[in-house]
């Protein structure tokens, strides 16, 4: 039997995600991450965390498809047998998500049920399939926005949906603490290098601006602090919210 630490990470190909797998390989816990689209660049992630010492999986998940969350999770439990001589895995990170700048009066209803499926009915359905699998004693770490405490024009369905990613992250941690589960919710601001974000030098300059360390951020900031939540160091942490922007409109 396994005797390492397993994440189940989704979105981990590009960016945040990439970043938060890194990180993890580099504490010493093995890694199962997921991709939409980009096998190629998933796999070299997971090549990338066994230059690390570490193993890695990449499969194919699309987290706003709820339908497949089933087949996703017979994979999930093959690859703990066949990969990892396990049946279950320890931590859960919910990375995966979509942004969409669009002001109220122009959303569409299709719009918003796209924000909806993949940023919050994706990892509240996900999260609960993912349950039987999940050790007891292990981490749940959600992902959220700076955008749920502070308002900017344009992104009122994708903050609403982190705002209940929050609130869910709370009554996780309530309801999973028999199990010695332990669930929390990171929550970064702007962040350049592979998100969501635009990029643009006026966007930068304007995040500077508001920033009290006086940058913009990379997805180099956030991992460390995902991986730190899998910590036993982070083990009384639990049902809470973990701004990581360097200081944003304080």
């Amino acid at each position: 039997m396994s005797t390492s630490k397993i994440a189940l990470l989704t979105g981990g190909s590009r960016g945040l995600g990439k970043d938060m797998a890194l990180k993890l390989a580099q504490q010493g816990i093995d890694v199962i991450l997921t991709y939409r689209s980009q096998r190629a660049e998933a796999e070299s992630v997971a090549a990338a965390i066994e230059a690390l010492g570490r193993r890695a999986v990449a499969l194919p998940l699309n987290a706003a498809d709820l339908s497949t969350f089933p087949e996703f999770f017979a994979q999930v439990a093959a690859v703990l047998t066949d990969t990892f001589g396990t049946d279950r895995f320890d931590f859960l990170i919910n990375n995966a998500g979509a942004s969409l700048f669009i002001p109220i009066a122009e959303m569409t209803e299709a719009q918003f049920d796209e924000m909806l499926n993949v940023n919050f009915k994706g990892v509240y359905f996900l999260t609960q399939q993912a349950l039987p699998l999940l050790r007891d004693g292990g981490r749940i770490i959600n992902i959220s926005s700076l955008s749920a405490r502070s308002s900017f024009a344009g992104v009122s369905a994708y903050a609403a949906m982190k705002g209940a990613v929050e609130v869910f992250t709370r009554y996780l941690a309530l309801e999973l603490g028999p199990r010695g589960i332990a669930a929390n919710v990171v929550a970064p601001g702007a962040v350049f290098g592979g998100g969501a974000m635009p990029d643009t030098p006026e966007t930068r300059a304007w995040v500077t601006g508001i920033t009290a360390l006086g940058r913009t951020a990379e997805p180099a900031d956030i991992g460390g602090i995902v991986a730190f939540l899998c910590t036993d160091a982070a083990r009384w942490l639990n049902g809470q919210r973990i701004e990581a922007t360097g200081g944003v409109m304080l």
